[in-house]
């Protein structure tokens, strides 16, 4: 370990498992007792192990192109992340206040809306959103429970805080790829676990059951919870069909449910009918009812809307919910923590422009090469400028587009987001991560012991998504 180690560079970044002096962070230093033997062949060997576990467990994901979808192996590093429990412990309170104030913003925007009369948030920059739902107007939830699960993105910067890069609340992904980061790292490394005290993650799907069938309408003991996907040929089907197999829930397709006239679901099975009480939907907005939304989907179930307005079923996520998953609004989610909640942020956001005002667009346009820019809606890394790395071509492309349309845009200063050793072809060294963490929130909230750690596996690269050439790493709660 020592030898792999001995040159490895940590250029000015604040690296999660290194300190400045060459030594290891107080988290890493069992792991480096565990790996100090071992060859750099020793650690290829994991790596090859880890390819050939993951191969034999199916895990893919899919990636959409001009040329066709590719399913692709989940691209893995061997080597982990690790994170203090103390540490964790005030990230975990920190989102949990988050997930909250989001809640109660969203069921205030379909509602009352104090915090435009407050004049906290522009009315305007909600209204334009193109997740705005107003079939949600009126409509209260159980436990105020809309972004029920919320991945939230998380970076650590050169200064070694913490921030939140962005909030994901419609159909967040993800959590299935970090319990099996956990379960291939035990195949191939399980002497570690009995000696680091690690925090577990494989209680998450109980808390996700736990969570949903909180929501559920009836006061039943045993609720009817089923999860909803558009099928095999969405990118995210592995992780509807694991989710549903470890809850013990059905996973089910739009035409597999109906909305009968009384306004409850039922499920259609070889028995005949069975009522629906709780839905995870897996399913955009757009396509979840043909009654109320787009009239040619065939992916979501008709009256659907009728049933959950009429109070006769839960969905998790909420339609609706997708308007505070908008980077635009990302950027007011302090001054929402502040108004519901009177408290200051525990986890801070990164500084962000919004192209809509006019000072800010001023600033964009005149540092647009030093600045990451991104569309409000997008997610995966697309559609993203990174000003440092952009040619001029590009530059003058994001100038129009912004000006063209500058409510979809944010800029956010280039961060230098924190490293991790990671295994390459030349030996150990060190490559960019963020983290998701999921949290979810009804009866209870609940944040995993980590989350899913994405690595930017290009050298030098800032863009982790899995999409766009990134992989994951196993990422250690590690408990003192």
């Amino acid at each position: 370990m020592k030898n792999n180690l001995a040159n490895y560079p940590l250029d000015g970044f604040f690296d999660e498992s290194i300190a400045e002096d060459g030594s290891p962070r107080d988290c890493s230093v069992e792991l480096f007792k565990q790996l100090e033997d071992l060859t750099f062949k020793e650690f290829t060997e994991l790596k090859n192990n880890a390819d050939k576990t993951i191969a034999q467990m199916g895990i893919s994901f899919t990636i959409y192109s001009d040329k066709g979808n590719i399913d692709r192996l989940w691209p893995f590093d061997v080597f982990p992340r690790t994170i203090s429990a103390d540490d964790w412990s005030e990230i975990s309170i920190g989102l949990k206040q988050r997930l909250k104030a989001l809640n109660m913003f969203i069921e205030d925007v379909y509602n009352d809306q104090a915090i435009f009369k407050a004049g906290i948030i522009p009315e305007e920059v909600i209204l334009s959103s193109k997740d705005y739902r107003p079939e949600c107007k009126g409509m209260k939830l159980k436990h105020t429970s809309w972004a029920s699960v919320c991945g939230s993105d998380l970076v650590r910067a050169g200064d070694g805080e913490v921030y939140v890069l962005e909030d994901n609340l419609r159909v967040p992904s993800g959590v299935s790829y970090m319990l099996e980061n956990r379960a291939v790292m035990k195949q191939v490394m399980p002497e570690v676990f009995q000696d680091i005290n690690i925090m577990p993650v494989d209680q998450y799907t109980s808390n996700l059951l736990t969570m949903l069938r909180s929501l559920s309408p009836n006061d039943t003991p045993d609720p009817e919870v089923v999860v909803l996907t558009p099928g095999i040929f969405n990118s995210a089907y592995y992780e509807h069909a694991y989710l549903a197999h470890e809850m013990g829930a059905e996973l089910v397709e739009g035409g597999d449910l109906i909305v009968k006239e009384d306004d409850c679901v039922y499920m259609r099975n070889i028995e005949g009918l069975k009522k629906v009480d709780v839905i995870y939907r897996r399913i955009d907005d757009a396509f979840l009812d043909p009654e109320v939304f787009r009239e040619d989907s065939t992916l979501g179930v008709k009256g659907l809307m009728r049933a959950w307005r009429a109070g006769n079923v839960g969905i998790a996520n909420a339609p609706g919910c997708g308007v505070a998953d908008d980077k635009v609004v990302y950027s007011y989610v302090p001054d929402m923590i502040r108004f519901y909640l009177n408290e200051e942020p525990l986890v801070k956001n990164v500084p962000s422009y919004l192209c809509s005002v006019e000072k800010d667009r001023e600033y964009v346009l005149a540092h647009l090469n030093e600045l990451v820019v991104k569309p409000a809606n997008e997610s995966g890394g697309y559609g993203l400028l990174i000003g440092p790395h952009a040619s001029a071509e590009e530059l003058e492309e994001f100038r129009q587009l912004i000006i063209e349309n500058p409510r979809n845009y944010i800029a956010q200063p280039t961060l230098k987001l924190s490293t991790v050793p990671t295994l390459c072809e030349e030996g150990i060294e060190p490559r960019h991560v963020d983290l998701r963490p999921f949290i979810l929130q009804g009866a209870r909230s609940y944040v995993t012991a980590g989350g899913l750690t994405r690595v930017a596996l290009k050298k030098g690269s800032l863009v982790v998504n899995s999409s766009q050439g990134g992989g994951s790493k196993d990422t250690w709660i590690v408990k003192s």
